[in-house]
């Protein structure tokens, strides 16, 4: 699903407050796999609607203020450079000032490699940011679709309160093959799916998705995330 969908989906009158859209990728590397990586960007603009890989901003669940992040697959695989790090990081920043509870939902490839090193940077910055948030005793739930993979499974995705998983996402860093073929090993039946993750304590629960407006609702209820 794009974001938009999630938007309307999730969050009451379909409408979400977007927080800093404006901040836009640049090329620091001279990135060239055989297309130079603006063109790449370009075409995931026009491809998405979107302007990065993820959106924030303020949206209502059933009546309470919450800040929320998506995103976006379809946007060069959900990939996480600069660009995605910051938002998140200002998402997390900026619930933590105005005391929202957070919500957000997970879907990439991992980071982004036409960034190198800087996008495998916001691994660390965008937890900080999370380890701050905590401070403010709201609540922060993780919803991980498919697939949620890489840097990204690696750093927000799996540190939620509560972390809920759409049915048979697959979950994890390295893909199963990469492990199979470098362990030399054959993986269990459902490996890095999300009843296997569940069933290994690192996922709460699998919430269908006409569902999950009403769990997130209930959740932050009970776990105080009560939003201006």
């Amino acid at each position: 699903m794009a974001v938009g969908e999630w938007v309307r989906l999730l969050l009451d009158d379909q409408a979400l407050e977007v927080w800093d859209d404006h901040i836009a990728p640049t090329d620091p590397l001279k990135f060239d796999d055989g297309k130079p990586y603006p063109e790449r960007l370009e075409r995931a603009k026009r491809t998405t609607g979107l302007s990065e890989a993820v959106q924030i901003g303020r949206g209502r669940i059933e009546g309470r203020s919450v800040a929320f992040g998506c995103f976006a697959f379809g946007f060069m695989g959900g990939s996480m450079g600069s660009v995605v790090g910051e938002r998140i990081t200002r998402l997390f920043e900026r619930a933590t000032v105005e005391r929202l509870p957070l919500v957000l939902l997970h879907s990439s490839g991992g980071a982004r490699m036409q960034e190198g090193i800087l996008s495998l940077m916001q691994m660390a910055k965008t937890v900080a940011a999370l380890g701050r948030f905590r401070a403010s005793r709201k609540p922060y739930v993780s919803v991980l679709l498919h697939p949620t993979t890489g840097g990204v499974a690696a750093s927000t995705a799996l540190l939620g309160d509560v972390n809920l998983a759409e049915p048979n996402a697959l979950i994890g860093f390295a893909g199963p093959r990469v492990i199979e073929s470098t362990l030399r090993t054959t993986l269990p039946e459902g490996f890095q799916r999300s009843k296997f993750l569940e069933e290994h304590g690192m996922v709460d629960a699998i919430v269908q998705r006409m569902e999950l407006r009403t769990t997130l609702s209930v959740l932050f209820g009970h776990l105080g995330g009560a939003g201006a």
